[in-house]
């Protein structure tokens, strides 16, 4: 039978026990981010970028305002291909294509255009269901016909051609695209359609990551016109993310179904290359492009008034690829692939009844091939270097409003996991060099395709996936520089729903995430959930007046609130205190 003594003894012990046990569960969990952040690979010395201080790319600039201009409303005629040859006008009144149709397919309105009759109208409808019975206007294809004739479609730009003074594209008047298609948004203070477009007051800069270009393409009525910029087949061999490829043959409908498949021709981005791959890439954004060079997914233009050139006299007129200065360009860059490619164009406009190309008005200069004349012409250079101006200038957003501890911790992750390639400052130039292929998709596995007509670029390679489809006839060896991927702007990230030029990752949780495998596409990731949040919450609160390393106690941890691995300190003290405490009951019990 046990003493009044053991029982007193036993029950202290038992008391001990339980409170070690708490403390033990207490630290387990006060650790628990601690453990998590152990398991983050720490792949280099922490630092705030690359270290590279001058820009290797520096443009010519002109008149800013002048240059607002010409990125709103310029076309250097390209409305002679999207007018006659497209027939874009033609195929929107076709499909009766009304004002909500326009914001579904992710088109953007500028309010301050409207006149002001009209503007009260539609502003009544957009406080309804903006159903046909409650808002007639806004399902009125006419009203569409308005809004282009007012050059209140961002992008979509009408011309006097007929010369009569006035903006009619019912009654001869032309339809022509401008950049601000893919780079414009509004302010959304009018109206914003979910996942589609908005009206309010031009916000020239960010990307358009909803406009459904494809969409936009398939309705015009003659879609076979893009044929360039089109998935191909090539000897049998068809590369993008369609099964297989179009053809000279290929029907209207059949090319309207490829366009309007987002599996084919995702949301958000644009098929910008001549090179009979269905590579379309995401729209980027095109403010502060003093900090942006090299341009391009490939890096392909050191210079910004190059790269606009290439979309001026190539993107938005692809007949000038059936020049002689445009076939050379195509043979040079894929051989027998490109004489093809031209012999199928011209059989396409041929059979279309299109006529009277190229329609750009551009000047003959400069060699083909080179980045500043690739089809051997080059638009109005000072318009150019006046874009150039306003692009500069064009502030990015400010950063999202986010959670400054954890912002704090991304940042030291950003320092020690992402700097060899990215700057911690934002208001710097992205760091020049091109990533090669390997480093930034380990599985890279390319195979010889195609056979160049010009021996001094890169061979043409592919891998199985889709991260190298815009880089395998098109990359930066035009320039004597390898074959990789520039860097993005890290800006306007909390807006962003796509990443990666190809667009194959939907979050930067995901970007951050190692469940896509170790040798997916920019395998840079974070082991723990926590640390990717904190990371995310870095990235959505980057602009160009974010805290540099200048200002880095604005962004650091507060006092006390470090974190420490290991057995946490007040656990320690609190397990020596129940010691002592269990010490002196036992000392007690004993007597």
């Amino acid at each position: 039978m046990l003493s009044s003594k053991s029982i007193r003894c036993n029950g202290s012990f038992r008391f001990f026990l339980v409170l070690c046990v708490l403390i033990v569960t207490l630290s387990g969990v006060a650790c628990n981010r601690s453990k998590e952040a152990a398991q983050v690979k720490t792949p280099h010395p922490a630092s705030d970028g690359p270290g590279i201080n001058e820009n290797p790319n520096p443009h010519q600039t002109g008149n800013s305002a002048a240059g607002r201009d010409v990125f709103r409303f310029e076309t250097f005629g390209n409305e002679g291909f999207w007018t006659d040859a497209a027939r874009l006008p033609k195929g929107m009144m076709d499909a009766k294509f009304t004002p909500k149709q326009a914001l579904e397919a992710g088109l953007q309105v500028d309010i301050e255009a409207i006149d002001p009759a009209m503007r009260k109208a539609m502003e009544a409808e957009l406080r309804t269901d903006i159903s046909p019975q409650n808002a007639p206007m806004l399902n009125d294809p006419k009203t569409t016909v308005a809004l282009i004739n007012a050059n209140a479609v961002v992008g979509v730009v009408p011309k006097d051609s007929n010369g009569d003074g006035k903006l009619d594209i019912i009654n001869g008047d032309k339809v022509g695209i401008a950049c601000t298609i893919c780079h414009t948004i509004t302010d959304k203070s009018v109206f914003d359609l979910p996942k589609g477009g908005s009206i309010g007051r031009r916000v020239d800069g960010p990307a358009a990551l909803t406009l459904n270009v494809g969409k936009l393409l398939a309705m015009a009525a003659n879609s076979r016109a893009f044929y360039p910029n089109l998935q191909q087949t090539f000897l049998g061999v068809s590369i993008g993310r369609a099964p297989s490829g179009l053809g000279p043959d290929s029907t209207e409908a059949e090319v309207d179904a490829y366009l309007n498949n987002p599996a084919y021709y995702p949301v958000g981005t644009f098929d910008e290359t001549q090179d009979g791959n269905g590579n379309p890439v995401k729209n980027t954004p095109l403010f502060r492009q003093d900090l942006a060079a090299p341009y391009g997914t490939a890096g392909e233009f050191r210079l910004l008034d190059d790269i606009s050139n290439s979309s001026y006299t190539t993107n938005l007129d692809p007949t000038t690829l059936l020049t002689p200065e445009g076939r050379q360009f195509l043979e040079m860059k894929a051989g027998p692939a490109g004489k093809q490619m031209a012999s199928e164009y011209e059989k396409i406009l041929k059979d279309t009844g299109v006529t009277g190309y190229p329609f750009v008005k551009a000047n003959l200069t400069g060699k083909v091939g080179d980045p500043a004349s690739i089809v051997g012409r080059r638009v109005d250079n000072q318009k150019l270097l006046e874009m150039n101006a306003y692009l500069d200038a064009l502030q990015a957003p400010a950063a999202a409003r986010v959670n400054t501890e954890m912002a704090a911790r991304g940042r030291e992750l950003f320092r020690t996991n992402c700097t060899q390639c990215h700057n911690v400052d934002q208001s710097k130039f992205v760091p020049p060099m091109l990533v090669e292929m390997k480093a930034i998709w380990p599985g890279y596995t390319p195979i010889p395709v195609g056979k160049r007509g010009d021996s001094k670029l890169s061979t043409i390679l592919n891998s199985p996936g889709t991260f190298d489809d815009k880089m395998i006839v098109v990359d930066a060896s035009d320039r004597g520089e390898k074959r990789g991927n520039a860097m993005p702007l890290l800006l306007d990230l909390a807006r962003t729903n796509i990443f990666l030029h190809d667009g194959s990752v939907s979050s930067l949780d995901s970007l951050l995430d190692p469940a896509r495998g170790e040798n997916a596409p920019h395998p840079f990731y974070l082991a723990g959930a926590s640390q990717r949040a904190d990371m995310v919450e870095f990235l959505k609160g980057l602009d160009t007046n974010s805290p540099s390393k200048g200002s880095r106690a604005a962004v650091s941890l507060p006092a006390g609130r470090q974190q420490h691995s290991g057995f946490p300190l007040w656990a320690g003290m609190f397990l020596i205190g129940a010691g002592m405490i269990w010490i002196k009951i036992r000392r007690v019990a004993s007597r």
